[in-house]
């Protein structure tokens, strides 16, 4: 397994600053960018265990806030708020294109909740910001047919068979063009809470970047 360097960070994004957690190593086959709907405990929460089953795949990982403290203790509806944690997002494929040791990895994306809208609405403004998506669950159809329709990396969507959100999940994701994959885990709701689940959603999430992150990397110019 990686020998990782764990840092706490913290992002620019607009007048907030976004807490993270970056681990990464020289040996990673790529970076996957993990947008937390919480605030902080990027060690102990369900998504930091998401990171760590990641991480055991090969992976650096950036686990990220979407909201400060204020915003989670006295204005939960931000996190509704899809267009303005879009640009969030945004706000981290800035800081990412400045961090000379990050900007040679292939990038993926895992979002869950209503932060599946608000990466899907990130990735419309920049289809080129990383070559996969996983949607873990969540609220695709947040973000509205016309960016759902203009998201041009290969977008993997994973549900609960018990997600009582299925049909909004299903329609979302039907109104995608780009090269998709619909993935079930049995036995489960919409945030995989039973024994297993979430480690299924994170095997079949680092499949996903297995395939079109590394081995879409170009191959070197033979000689160099």
């Amino acid at each position: 397994m990686m020998k990782l360097r764990h840092s706490a960070l913290s992002i620019a994004a607009g007048p907030v600053w976004l807490e993270a957690l970056l681990a990464h190593s020289p040996d990673a086959a790529g970076l996957v960018l993990i947008a937390q709907n919480a605030v902080g405990n990027h060690r102990d929460s369900r998504e930091a265990h998401f990171a760590r089953r990641l991480q055991e795949s090969g992976f650096a990982t950036l686990l990220f806030d979407l909201l400060n403290h204020y915003e989670e203790s006295r204005d939960p509806d931000t996190r509704f708020n899809t267009p303005l944690l879009g640009q969030r997002i945004r706000a981290v494929f800035e800081w990412l294109r400045h961090q000379p040791p990050l900007t040679t990895l292939p990038v993926g994306l895992v979002a869950s909740g209503t932060g599946c809208g608000a990466a899907i609405r990130a990735l419309a403004h920049e289809p080129d910001a990383v070559s996969a998506l996983v949607c873990r669950g969540g609220r695709p159809g947040l973000a509205g047919i016309t960016p759902l329709r203009q998201v041009a990396c290969p977008t993997r969507q994973i549900v609960g068979e018990r997600d009582e959100g299925l049909p909004n999940i299903r329609q979302a994701y039907d109104l995608l063009t780009c090269p998709k994959d619909w993935r079930s885990v049995a036995g489960t709701d919409d945030f995989f809470r039973e024994p297993g689940a979430l480690d299924d959603a994170a095997t079949q999430t680092a499949d996903w970047f297995h395939h079109h992150l590394i081995r879409s990397t170009p191959a070197p110019e033979p000689g160099a």
